[in-house]
């Protein structure tokens, strides 16, 4: 081989040693800018201990402390300013954030569980008080003698999806109902008569599309007047206090039976309610929706 062609082979072998560095590392560079997959989270029978289960409000750049009020960052937020024409009762996306009245409402997220649901129940019984319980459709699937109990001593319920399904909102129309049917479909299969008129988004995570949806199936969307943060699990005393200093006349208030070690929510309830009767009239919400 000549010199020529010799010459020309090595400026080949260079020029494609060059170009495929250039390639390798822009597939590396993209490859990092590239999330990873979402970690989807699902709800199990045994309440298992997720915080990210928990009914949270999505996180803001500025976090409010316990007792405070937080909007999804998710939804469209519709803030009771007082304005003239605003509906203080109506919250994001168009749900419902108070009771309408001075009435005060406790409502448990995620049960029903065996290990913190008849706790619950038994402290209500006590002060006979009535509370709403938003359950998830695997819990109620698995335990249908608590969704028996709850109904039997008088407490609302509301259909909080099958899995905890933070991403409901995103998913077709056509998904959505179908999650919500099999939900309210397992609730009945314990209650066969009783009322389900209140659907409570996981996550506050609410969009038009779920909205829309649990409307046209005949629920209220419910979210919260005050979030507690008990799923943050900061034990009894700071619960208590932030149901206490935090409520006001007509509160929806946010709490848990499950979907973590609840003990901490079930020991604040009992603190809290001696006060919390004293000062409000403490009820579920109507079994009909608003």
């Amino acid at each position: 081989m000549d010199a020529y062609h010799r010459s020309t082979g090595r400026t080949l072998g260079i020029i494609t040693l060059v170009v495929s560095a250039v390639l390798g590392a822009t597939f590396l560079i993209g490859r990092s800018l590239v999330p990873d997959p979402p970690r989807h989270s699902t709800a199990t029978a045994t309440g298992a201990d997720h915080t990210e289960f928990a009914d949270q409000s999505a996180p803001s750049s500025t976090e409010p402390g316990p007792g405070s009020s937080r909007t999804p960052a998710s939804a469209e937020p519709t803030p009771s300013n007082g304005q003239p024409g605003h509906d203080p009762d109506i919250g994001p996306m168009g749900t419902r954030v108070t009771t309408g009245g001075n009435e005060v409402a406790l409502t448990f997220d995620d049960g029903p569980n065996p290990d913190y649901t008849p706790q619950v129940l038994a402290i209500l019984r006590e002060y006979h008080v009535t509370a709403t319980f938003c359950v998830v459709g695997q819990n109620a699937e698995a335990y249908p003698w608590l969704i028996q109990q709850i109904v039997a001593e008088g407490h609302t319920l509301c259909n909080h999806s099958w899995d905890h399904d933070v991403a409901l909102g995103s998913r077709s129309p056509e998904r959505i109902q179908s999650d919500l049917l099999r939900t309210s479909a397992a609730i009945r299969a314990a209650v066969p008569d009783a009322p389900i008129a209140w659907y409570r988004q996981p996550g506050g995570a609410w969009t038009y599309s779920v909205v829309t949806v649990a409307r046209e199936l005949g629920m209220t969307p419910l979210h919260w007047t005050l979030d507690t943060s008990d799923w943050q699990m900061p034990g009894a005393t700071k619960i208590a206090k932030s149901v206490l200093t935090g409520v006001q006349p007509g509160s929806i208030v946010l709490l848990h039976d499950a979907g973590g070690n609840r003990q901490g929510t079930v020991n604040a309830v009992y603190r809290a309610l001696p006060e919390l009767t004293d000062r409000f009239d403490v009820r579920a919400l109507p079994k009909r929706g608003m």
